[in-house]
């Protein structure tokens, strides 16, 4: 396949999946595996999931278990936003699957490009299948049965187990298959939990060595994908910028998050694994868009917020599975562009020479999630959307709506509102972002892969080398520029203040 057959053929394929997945949302109430009689979600908030769930991004204006947890039972449940086993199974974890192996469908086919004497893309409908049977389902498999062995329910018993509190009330013990939800949102890098509290729900995580697991998941793929980078191309050397960068970049995140002499948590932390593993948890699920949370969001040091802000902003360090390595070679032919032309030396990249096209695509990429988090951002406050459900216009509500629309853009997830965000302005318009965020700079990347097949190929090295300590250097300040010149005025407004007010009165 071309570059336009392939990402025509992914998004008719994602389109399919998500129609059925919305038809699943819509009437999970006289679906079977509905023990606890949820009904169907509203056409809006099916809409959201469903592009939700299948961008990777696993953004929930939802509560997994409905509003059981405050009640004596699970009748009468009507109106509250729930999944039913089904929804959770053939919708949820079907499209966390497939969500993940067109992630890393699309970062093959565009290194495909870069290969020398490469006459294609490849096919998505090949790639698409052995990323789901080869890498995606064993691994989930195995590791279904260890969060099993730590704890994680597995079953599809229903609620019905009651037991008797220290106080002698009832309590309803929410479980279902949770287990190999967990594993696929971790591993795939999708972050959409089980319950609405996600991985801080005692069941979902039942303890720091479920938690370490976790992290272990969330940074396998886009880790390996560094490494396959370098494999593919036969020059295992230019792995070395594509690493290197994106964990200077995590480090330096985690630097902002731990910053010395601050309190690094306030009010409200999860006090089962304390303030370092939530904090430590808050940005890995963010450098690797995951967007799981063991804690809230609230209760952390702005500081934490800040880096991220960074890790989604940037979506390399590594990022996402499959589009951070997208995102790394963005960035690397965009600072050999620039490195190329300040030093008068060719701009070139792995010998082939770099042109105003190749510019062009990789420019468009990075535009595209300015304009589809600004705008809308903008437009919640304008509306009066972000004041109908409670959110304010002093720093800590600007953070909150700019972190949920850069969340979904980044197709990360996690953000600060939950179900409160479940109105038809916040549904529609993080659906709408979600979609862009997602597919727009996949289009232009494979573009950006496809113009390089049968490129001439320079014998002579005139370019700026590539695979040395000095350009993963440069790459990480070229980054940092022009991310910084972009948001800066946004997050100055949002967290950076926040920061400098909280401090001002001894927060």
């Amino acid at each position: 396949m071309g570059w336009k057959e392939y990402f025509l053929a992914a998004v008719i394929v994602n389109i399919f999946q998500m129609a059925i997945a919305f038809v699943i949302f819509s009437v999970q109430g006289v679906l079977p595996l509905n023990p606890q009689g949820f009904p169907g979600l509203s056409w809006d908030l099916a809409f959201m999931q469903v592009v939700s769930f299948a961008t990777n991004t696993n953004l929930q204006h939802y509560n997994g278990e409905g509003n059981c947890i405050q009640l004596p039972n699970c009748s009468n449940l009507t109106g509250f936003p729930g999944l039913s086993y089904l929804s959770q199974m053939m919708a949820v974890q079907f499209l966390q699957f497939t969500s993940a192996a067109t992630g890393i469908s699309v970062a093959i086919a565009m290194i495909r490009g870069f290969i020398a004497r490469s006459k294609d893309l490849g096919n998505f409908y090949v790639d698409f299948t052995r990323s789901l049977t080869r890498i995606l389902l064993p691994l989930c498999f195995v590791a279904s049965l260890v969060f099993v062995g730590l704890g994680v329910p597995q079953t599809l018993t229903g609620y019905e187990r009651i037991v008797s509190t220290v106080e002698g009330a009832t309590q309803t013990i929410l479980v279902g298959p949770v287990a190999s939800l967990v594993s696929i949102m971790q591993l795939g890098t999708n972050g959409g939990g089980y319950y609405g509290t996600n991985s801080a729900y005692p069941f979902q995580n039942p303890s720091p060595a479920s938690g370490i697991f976790q992290i272990f998941l969330m940074l396998l793929i886009p880790t390996s994908l560094c490494f396959v980078f370098g494999q593919l191309i036969g020059k295992k050397r230019e792995s070395r910028p594509i690493l290197w960068g994106a964990y200077a970049l995590f480090a330096l995140d985690l630097l902002i998050a731990f910053t010395p002499s601050f309190p690094v948590v306030g009010p409200g932390m999860e006090v089962r694994f304390g303030g370092f593993f939530s904090v430590f948890w808050t940005v890995v699920t963010t450098a690797v868009t995951t967007g799981s949370v063991n804690a809230s969001l609230s209760s952390v040091n702005p500081l934490v917020i800040l880096s991220a802000f960074n890790g989604m902003l940037i979506q390399a360090t590594p990022g996402g599975k499959g589009v951070g390595v997208m995102y790394m070679v963005m960035f690397i032919v965009l600072t050999v562009f620039i490195v190329g032309l300040m030093s008068g030396r060719t701009p070139e990249y792995l010998g082939m020479k770099i042109t105003s096209r190749d510019v062009k695509l990789v420019m468009f990429a990075f535009l595209v999630h300015p304009v589809i988090i600004l705008i809308p951002t903008v437009l919640a406050f304008s509306t009066g959307a972000a004041s109908a459900i409670g959110v304010g216009t002093n720093p800590v509500g600007f953070t909150q709506i700019f972190y949920e629309f850069t969340s979904a853009a980044a197709n990360n997830g996690s953000d600060f509102l939950g179900a409160s965000a479940n109105t038809p302005f916040f549904n529609i318009s993080t659906g709408i972002v979600m979609l862009l965020g997602r597919f727009a700079p996949i289009g232009l990347l494979l573009a950006l892969g496809g113009s390089m097949i049968n490129r001439k190929r320079l014998t002579t090295d005139v370019g700026v080398r590539t695979d040395s300590f000095l350009f993963s250097i440069v790459i990480v300040g070229s980054i940092l520029v022009l991310v910084l010149l972009t948001f800066f005025p946004f997050l100055a407004l949002g967290p950076i203040r926040e920061f400098f007010q909280g401090h001002a009165n001894g927060f």
